[in-house]
C-alpha cells in the first residue's frame, strides 16, 4: 500500500505561533474539527465532547447540510460561546488554523487517509482520530497523536485528556509528517511501476 502525501511547503509550522494565535483569537486550548458538515464527519461528537472539557474551545471548519443543526446543538448544550464555525476555508488559510490550534479532532465514521490529518501533522499539530479506514496506518506514534478507543463523546474526551497529559513536541510531530512528502510518495509509485514493468 502506498499512502498519498502532503504538501510540506504549504503546510508547515508557523514562524511565530504565539502571534498567529493572537491574530486568530485563540486564547485557550483549542480543538479543530475540519470537513464537510455531514453526519459521518463527527462534528456533533466533538461538540458534545466539549461539554465535558471545561476551559477548551472548538473551531469547526467546513460547510454543508448540518451547519444550522450543529450551531443549534452547541446552543442547546450550552457551549455556543466556545464553538466557532468558520464555514469553508481555503487551504492557504487552513494552514494557519492547523498551526494555531492545539489538536485536530477527526471523529469520522468512515475514511480513506484524510488529507486533513497529514496537513495538521505537517503544521506540527497532533491529532485525535477514530480507528477507521486508513487512519490507523497514519497515526502510528505518540508524535502523531492518539486513536480513540471508540467513536463516542466519551472516547473523544479520553483521547484529548490523554494527549494533553503527555502532549508531544510539535517539532517531533512535524518530523513525523515529513515521511509523507510528495517526493517520497512519487518515488514509491515509480519504484512499483518499474518493478511491475520488469516482471512483465
Amino acid at each position: 500500500v502506498i499512502l498519498h502525501g502532503v504538501d510540506l511547503n504549504l503546510f508547515r509550522p508557523p514562524e511565530d505561533r504565539q502571534s498567529l494565535r493572537q491574530h486568530l483569537r485563540l486564547n485557550r486550548p483549542t480543538l479543530l474539527s475540519v470537513g464537510n458538515l455531514i453526519e459521518l464527519k463527527g462534528h456533533h461528537i466533538a461538540i458534545e465532547a466539549l461539554t465535558r472539557l471545561s476551559g477548551m474551545d472548538l473551531v469547526i471548519a467546513g460547510s454543508g447540510e448540518r451547519d444550522e443543526a450543529l450551531k443549534r446543538q452547541a446552543r442547546d448544550q450550552g457551549v455556543a460561546d466556545r464553538v466557532r464555525c468558520l464555514g469553508h476555508i481555503e487551504q492557504h488559510e487552513l494552514r494557519n488554523w492547523f498551526g494555531g490550534v492545539d489538536v485536530l479532532v477527526h471523529a469520522s465514521s468512515q475514511e480513506g487517509v484524510p488529507n486533513v490529518i497529514l496537513e495538521s501533522m505537517a503544521c506540527g499539530t497532533p491529532v485525535i482520530a477514530t480507528k477507521v479506514g486508513g487512519i490507523p496506518e497514519v497515526v502510528t506514534s505518540p508524535e502523531a497523536g492518539i486513536l480513540c478507543a471508540e467513536r463516542t463523546p466519551s472516547g473523544l474526551v479520553a483521547g484529548i485528556q490523554g494527549l494533553f497529559a503527555e502532549y508531544p513536541d510539535r517539532k517531533a510531530t512535524r518530523r513525523f509528517a515529513e515521511q509523507f512528502s510528495w517526493e517520497t510518495t512519487t518515488d514509491q509509485h515509480l519504484t512499483l511501476m518499474h518493478e511491475v514493468m520488469s516482471a512483465s
